[in-house]
């Protein structure tokens, strides 16, 4: 690769993905590694120190904040944010920097595929990219990671951690489409995600995200009802509807139960918040 790439890791005790991650992010050649760990109490800091020497070691944080220390850190113009449950294949990197070129994006994200399909709901999370996720195209919204980044877009939009600590894809998303020079979306190349099959840890992701919108209705409350419609009536209704259409049934309960608990964590946390500042009064 002609132009030189910073990848960034941001972990928090991932000391069971983490080896594989940087091993095939290795394989890949970027000009420097970076991981920003945010306080693990497990292995996660020992495995990363034999693959890079530079690791930040943030404590008492959250991934928003690390993101954009990890960016701070980077020293080129392109970064890769990769997470440790990505599994980069031969020349992934070199790839998504072309297509970046070739889409004239400032910010593109990776296509996603699972690493293994384990179970009825690593299928059913694979039939739900291919229906939604995975088109060759502008978007308004991205997901951060899997993504190439040009730096200079961070002189003007950084990740705020200001009430959305949680999940930082929405809101970054959403204050980068109010500078409408940048242009970004989903470029052709496939990256695999290695996700845990069981329905305990779909639970725990789908609460998180839930938690996450529900701090970003907190922070742009004039989103709100799109947020709400969004987990209310398009993943249930829509996207249930698009799964039939396509014969693609395993997906459509895997839409109700993520849009049914991302709602109730969302509406739980938007709550939570105003019986806070109701009672401060």
């Amino acid at each position: 690769m002609k132009e030189k790439i910073s990848a960034v890791v941001c972990i928090l005790n991932e000391e069971k993905r983490l080896e594989d991650c940087l091993l095939l992010l290795l394989k890949n050649k970027p000009d420097e590694i970076i991981v920003v760990d945010g306080g693990s109490s497990d292995k996660s800091v020992e495995i990363a120190k034999k693959y890079t020497n530079n690791i930040i070691e943030s404590k008492n944080s959250n991934l928003t904040r690390d993101r954009q220390k990890g960016i701070n850190a980077a020293k080129n113009q392109y970064i890769a944010m990769i997470d440790a449950d990505h599994r980069l294949e031969k020349n992934t990197l070199e790839s998504l920097l072309n297509e970046l070129n070739k889409y004239s994006f400032d910010i593109g994200q990776s296509q996603l595929k699972s690493y293994e399909n384990l179970s009825w709901l690593n299928r059913a999370e694979e039939e739900q990219w291919n229906l939604t996720h995975n088109i060759s195209e502008t978007r308004k919204m991205i997901g951060v990671a899997p993504a190439i980044y040009k730096k200079s877009i961070f002189d003007k939009v950084k990740f705020d951690d200001y009430i959305t600590k949680t999940i930082d894809d929405t809101d970054f998303s959403y204050r980068l489409s109010l500078h409408p020079e940048f242009k970004y979306g989903i470029l052709d190349t496939k990256v695999s995600q290695l996700h845990d099959p069981s329905l305990k840890s779909y639970m725990k992701k789908f609460k998180w995200y839930g938690i996450g919108d529900g701090e970003f209705c907190i922070k742009n409350p004039r989103r709100m009802f799109s947020m709400i419609f969004h987990l209310a009536i398009r993943y249930p209704v829509v996207y249930s509807v698009k799964s039939a259409i396509k014969f693609k049934f395993l997906t459509i309960p895997f839409f109700i139960l993520q849009g049914n608990v991302r709602l109730y964590f969302a509406l739980s946390t938007i709550i939570k918040n105003y019986m806070q500042i109701l009672f401060k009064k």
